[in-house]
């Protein structure tokens, strides 16, 4: 029987060497890639998204642990066989224009890539007609918009404007998050989600698109 539990383990655990050595050992014993990134990976990162939620895991482990999923998927990508792809829904996510912080829209990035979703990481300072083009550019369903201050807040509403007027609005979800942003600011400019941290983006963006 494959042992999911160990790869969780490790994975949570950030040791990234024992990780490796557990993907290969399970490819070894013929257990399929897709098993291994779905009931081993990208369960044991949803258990690192709870953890960072409580205050149990911070920002460099989780990063570790993120770090090490990618390398293991690097691995298991070519052996995932069709209609297996770890590209589910494509993702936009940037930090909005006036604003050049990127580290925790980063760490939501990798968040969600964890989750098996494909990420298009735009950067920082990004107007609302280049989120629009990358929109169309990369037939995108989530839009997340990131900021951490408070005098760039208004242009996640501009933003959302420019999206609506450009006959997106109903393909995408839009999540917003940053230090300032709340979910009654989030409501009040025509979002669909919230996040106050990493982890429950990831999971705010799978209840979004399922």
């Amino acid at each position: 029987m494959p042992d999911f539990n160990a790869i969780q383990d490790a994975l949570v655990h950030c040791d990234k060497d024992k990780l490796l050595g557990l993907v290969n050992s399970e490819l070894a014993r013929e257990t399929l890639a897709a098993d291994i990134l779905n009931q081993g990976l990208i369960a044991g990162m949803d258990i690192v998204g709870g953890k960072m939620e409580n205050g149990d895991m911070f920002i460099p482990e989780v990063l570790m642990s993120a770090q090490a999923m990618g390398e293991c998927v690097a691995i298991l990508k070519p052996l995932l066989g069709e209609g297996e792809s770890v590209g589910g829904s494509n993702v936009i996510i940037g930090t909005v224009k006036g604003d050049l912080h990127d580290i925790g829209k980063n760490l939501v990035g990798m968040m969600l890539e964890s989750a098996g979703m494909t990420v298009h990481n735009i950067g920082v300072d990004i107007g609302p007609e280049d989120f629009v083009t990358q929109i169309k550019e990369k037939d995108a369903r989530i839009v997340c918009l990131s900021t951490l201050l408070t005098t760039t807040m208004p242009m996640m509403k501009q933003t959302i404007d420019a999206i609506v007027e450009a006959g997106l609005r109903d393909q995408v979800k839009i999540m917003v998050g940053g230090a300032p942003v709340t979910q009654a600011f989030a409501d009040e400019i025509g979002a669909d989600g919230f996040a106050p941290d990493a982890g429950s983006a990831s999971r705010l963006a799978k209840t979004l698109v399922n």
